[in-house]
């Protein structure tokens, strides 16, 4: 491995540890090195602020000029909150700048090389672009569709039911599995649930035992009419920990209107909430990557909609029957050239439970 590829490695390494935590930005990483030594790295903080680059360089401090820079994603060319990082680089006297892949924001899209470029720095664009860009999958699709990353999580037995003919569900898998889905939600910035799923378990829906230091992930329930309980968890703790409630736009907000809660209106289709439509909704308001942990009803109209991005599957060692609950509702399909197909991914043992990883198969 050349030392450009390690150096580059590791600032995607420190990239992912802002998955779920940095959005509505990207989870950047940044790595400054001078005569072979790191002076400085960095990742895009909680929040979004500040931006890796401004972390690296600050460390780095009079040891950046000269040195070279890797990171993960284009900087930014555009004034926010704060200043561009191109910029930055620029005043910080930086004589190379790595950068693995571009950034599609139109705000930036290319200006932030050129800066770079018109400073004088020596700039490569293109080392570890795969990995770059499934590192930020979900920013790079939001930007351009309009779409957060979709993970759908189902839970289920061998026979692929995920609860007994009388709705017990808990606890199919086991504690291992049930922790590794804490990290998932660790990652993503949004957990996604139905009306249904939200009344039989009043969920909470947070990341627990993973440390103190975290951004929550937002509740987000569809509920067209929000015939939701008001004295559940997710009303009673929605001042402490966003809940986004996505609605029909003639649905009676009026219990809902103190509790904290976000309350979006949102396109119905066939008397339910438009799934995509939904989606864009998270999106416009900044949500990049979405796990879903609904029941078999929205599990099967995510697939059937084709906005799905990854399936994880915890499949535990035990059998209920076919009078047990499905993970999938109907999905109308009549031929197998009309089912979705998927790729395996990844495999894992969790305990005594498995953990499946698919990607949708290209057309």
């Amino acid at each position: 491995m050349t030392a450009d590829a390690r150096f580059m490695r590791l600032a995607l390494s420190l990239g992912l540890r802002g998955l779920g935590q940095v959005w509505p930005n990207p989870a950047v990483g940044c790595v400054i090195v001078r005569d072979g030594i790191i002076v400085g790295r960095g990742s895009t903080r909680r929040g979004g602020r500040p931006h890796a680059e401004t972390v690296a360089l600050d460390q780095a401090g009079d040891a950046a000029r000269g040195a070279t820079a890797y990171v993960t994603l284009e900087p930014c060319a555009h004034h926010g909150k704060t200043p561009p990082c191109a910029d930055a680089l620029v005043a910080a006297g930086l004589s190379r700048v790595v950068v693995a892949t571009g950034d599609p924001d139109p705000r930036t899209a290319g200006r932030g090389l050129q800066i770079l470029r018109d400073a004088g720095i020596t700039v490569d664009l293109g080392l570890m672009d795969d990995a770059a860009r499934a590192a930020n999958a979900g920013f790079l699709k939001s930007v351009t569709d309009g779409l957060p990353w979709v993970t759908l999580k189902l839970a289920s037995t061998l026979d692929g039911r995920i609860a007994t003919s009388t709705g017990e569900s808990r606890w199919i898998t086991g504690s291992l599995a049930r922790r590794a889905v804490h990290g998932l939600r660790r990652t993503h910035d949004a957990v996604l649930i139905g009306a249904g799923t939200a009344r039989a378990d009043d969920p909470m829906l947070d990341v627990r035992d993973l440390g103190t230091d975290l951004r929550q992930p937002v509740r987000v329930v569809l509920s067209r009419d929000l015939n939701l309980p008001i004295n559940g968890r997710l009303a009673q703790t929605a001042k402490a920990q966003p809940v986004w409630l996505i609605h029909a736009e003639d649905a009676a907000i009026r219990d809902w209107a103190g509790t904290g809660a976000t309350l979006i209106p949102c396109a119905t289709q066939e008397h339910q909430i438009d799934i995509t439509a939904a989606l864009r909704e998270m999106a416009s308001r900044g949500i990049t990557r979405v796990l879903c942990e609904g029941g078999s009803h929205m599990a099967a109209s995510l697939l059937h909609h084709g906005v799905v991005d990854e399936v994880v599957v915890m499949q535990a060692g035990c059998a209920i029957g076919s009078d047990g609950l499905p993970s999938l509702a109907g999905m109308g399909v009549r031929d197998l050239s009309d089912a979705p197909r998927f790729d395996l991914t990844e495999v894992r043992a969790i305990g005594n439970d498995t953990l499946q990883c698919w990607r949708p198969r290209s057309p």
